[in-house]
């Protein structure tokens, strides 16, 4: 069974054995506690459209962006940003001090293009680029990453993660941070049923991230669902929103 421990107090150890190590304890399922002031703000606020805050119970972002430890003033990347779901929150909550660096993959251009544009064009603090993530020159000394629900789409779409987790890795400052969110598939699959279900053997994001220097700070349970019938495609009717998901947050510690 998992310990659960106050995620501040966890977070404090894990830096304080890294610092008698030279490594990264991870956190296995630390109580969320209370959630941030400006995350409250972003999360709530009415200029989010309906639709999208009535996904917030099965999504929490208010519980995943405090578990990334999500800052006003960050310099975020959000990896495939399209329908600005976690956009909109992000920007409202790293505030006018901050960055948003939206990025999607080439086919999703003709879709995404239009709105995003108009996205950043009402909101100052981000920009929007469209091209291959392990091809793309990332800006430096960025505070996060966030991939949620996309990590699982990358090799089905030709991103090569060996290449694009180093990408990530030169881009982020010391001690930053990256948030993975996915669908987790059946023990063993590995990347299998990426394109078919949209799920994947979710320890091989771990393995693959620490393959490119990243250590696994938090894997939360946050959104754990043990009755998921992992055969299932996620978007079956009637099913979309129930997949067992994990959740990771990874960090830059040397």
């Amino acid at each position: 069974m998992s310990i659960r421990i106050n995620l501040a107090a966890g977070l404090a150890l894990a830096v304080l054995c890294a610092c008698a190590t030279g490594g990264v304890v991870t956190q296995m399922n630390p109580q969320v506690g209370q959630v941030p002031v400006h995350i409250q703000r972003a999360v709530n606020s009415t200029e989010r459209p309906e639709a999208a805050r009535a996904r917030d119970p099965g999504r929490k972002p208010k519980e995943l962006l405090t578990l990334a430890g999500l800052k006003e003033g960050d310099r975020v990347i959000e990896i495939a940003s399209f329908g600005q779901y976690y956009t909109m929150i992000l920007a409202d909550a790293v505030g006018p001090k901050g960055r948003i660096y939206m990025y999607d993959l080439p086919y999703m251009k003709a879709r995404t293009e239009g709105p995003s544009a108009a996205f950043v064009a009402a909101h100052p603090n981000t920009e929007y680029r469209n091209g291959k993530f392990d091809e793309i020159d990332f800006p430096t000394d960025i505070d996060l990453v966030t991939i949620n629900l996309y990590y699982h789409d990358l090799q089905p779409n030709g991103v090569d993660t060996a290449v694009f987790n180093k990408k990530m890795y030169a881009a982020l400052r010391k001690g930053g941070r990256v948030l993975i969110e996915d669908h987790t598939g059946e023990p063993g699959s590995g990347w299998r049923d990426a394109k078919t279900k949209h799920r994947m053997e979710t320890k091989v994001i771990i393995e693959e991230m620490k393959a490119a220097g990243f250590d696994l700070l938090i894997d939360s349970n946050v959104l754990a669902n043990p009755a998921d019938d992992r055969t299932k495609q996620v978007f079956e009717k009637g099913y979309r929103g129930t997949s067992d998901r994990a959740v990771y947050v990874f960090v830059k510690s040397k």
